[in-house]
């Protein structure tokens, strides 16, 4: 196994347990690993820190994965980390809810690796260089564990550009999935498509807030905005919502929450979805003097690394400042990033300043934050990306 050696004083991240070394952290490296291969990390004096993955054409050139000198990386540890994973989530999944997320990444010990099952499929992204390497042993190993139906490579996300991977996306193992799989989330069905649909085909980290969020619907007009498959519509309409108005620019996610406003028999006179761009949207409702009981915002990722933060912020502040003036007095504004690099306190600066602009008194009801299936590790706080707040706007 190839020698990597930090520069002095470099290595309080490794100690910590910490698992990015960033490439300006590493003085030697004793010999030319291949990028995704495993290698040994040393301290400058020469102190065992830990086994990585190596990538010298991304910023951060090792990924720890063991800090036990005496343990090897085989198969056999591939399949200790993924049946640990899989255990902890057992009981997240019952007869109202199938799917979950199996695996995030850094957070169960596998950076660059995530695993979605809906019902009898799984959904892989394969994010990094040595996970890629190890594909064929961690598909085999999930055919055991879980029996799949199939296994579906969704690898199509920018961050295989930063590792110098290509985008890939296909049948893995087993059968190639319907264009709509049935899944169940807290007794809401939904139609799915792995296939075409966004990152690796639904957002299970919304499972929880979508329920809070629920509360708060019954009798009351809703605009569900970024809407994607309809999680908070549909959670809204079998609350009892009056109406809600689901906004998404994607003709595919239209479609799907359409597909899903049936399986769930829900009155279709009491919805009403809108292809078009959000912020554009925002402002035509503007225009109209319309005016909702609760609103939802749930937008992309803004801020992709700290580099975009700024440009991010301004962009949360508009939408959130749009969001305040389309809401009756004491409306509620449930409203989220999912921006890594945004954390809660710089999200709640950006909402008071938007409240400012829109010349609105807000109050904080509650924190949403990601739901058990996507841990953080407390070595790992860059792994806590998800986080919300729910509103009362006066």
């Amino acid at each position: 196994m190839i020698d990597v050696i930090l520069k002095k004083g470099k290595e309080k991240a490794a100690v910590l347990r910490h698992p990015w070394i960033f490439s300006g952290a590493l003085d030697k490296v004793k010999g030319k690993p291949l990028n995704g291969e495993i290698v040994s990390v040393w301290s400058a004096e020469k102190e065992f820190l830990a086994y990585a993955y190596y990538n010298d054409q991304s910023r951060v050139a090792l990924r720890l994965l063991e800090w036990d000198q005496n343990t090897e990386i085989n198969k056999a540890w591939y399949q200790q980390k993924l049946k640990s994973a899989i255990a902890s989530r057992k009981h997240v999944l019952n007869e109202n809810t199938n799917t979950c997320r199996l695996v995030f990444s850094e957070a169960d010990f596998l950076p660059g690796l995530i695993v979605d099952k809906y019902a009898t499929f799984l959904s892989l992204q394969i994010l990094s260089a040595g996970i890629e390497a190890a594909k064929e042993d961690i598909i085999d190993i999930l055919r055991e564990e879980l029996n799949p139906k199939g296994i579906f490579d969704k690898s199509d996300a920018g961050a295989r550009k930063h590792e110098n991977l290509e985008a890939t996306q296909g049948l893995l193992w087993g059968e190639t999935p319907p264009e709509f799989i049935e899944v169940k989330e807290n007794g809401v069905v939904y139609h799915i498509n792995i296939a075409d649909g966004q990152k690796s085909g639904f957002y299970c980290d919304q499972r929880d807030n979508r329920l809070i969020l629920a509360e708060y619907t019954k009798d009351k007009t809703v605009l569900d905005c970024f809407c994607y498959s309809g999680g908070f519509s549909l959670n809204s309409l079998k609350q009892g919502a009056a109406h809600v108005t689901s906004v998404d620019s994607s003709a595919l996610a239209i479609e799907t929450l359409q597909h899903n406003l049936g399986l769930n028999g829900l009155a279709q006179d009491k919805q009403t979805s809108i292809q078009s761009d959000v912020n554009k949207q925002l402002r035509a409702f503007k225009e109209e003097g319309k005016k909702f009981d609760v609103l939802v915002l749930d937008p992309p990722k803004y801020a992709p690394s700290r580099s975009a933060l700024d440009r991010a912020a301004r962009a949360y502040k508009d939408l959130n400042r749009l969001g305040m003036l389309l809401l009756e007095s004491g409306g509620i504004l449930a409203t989220f990033s999912c921006s890594g690099a945004v954390d809660l306190e710089t999200f709640k600066q950006i909402i008071a300043w938007a409240a400012l602009d829109a010349g609105k008194e807000v109050q904080i009801i509650k924190q949403f934050s990601q739901p058990e299936d996507h841990p953080v590790r407390i070595s790992f706080p860059e792994g806590e990306y998800l986080k919300g707040l729910l509103l009362r706007v006066l």
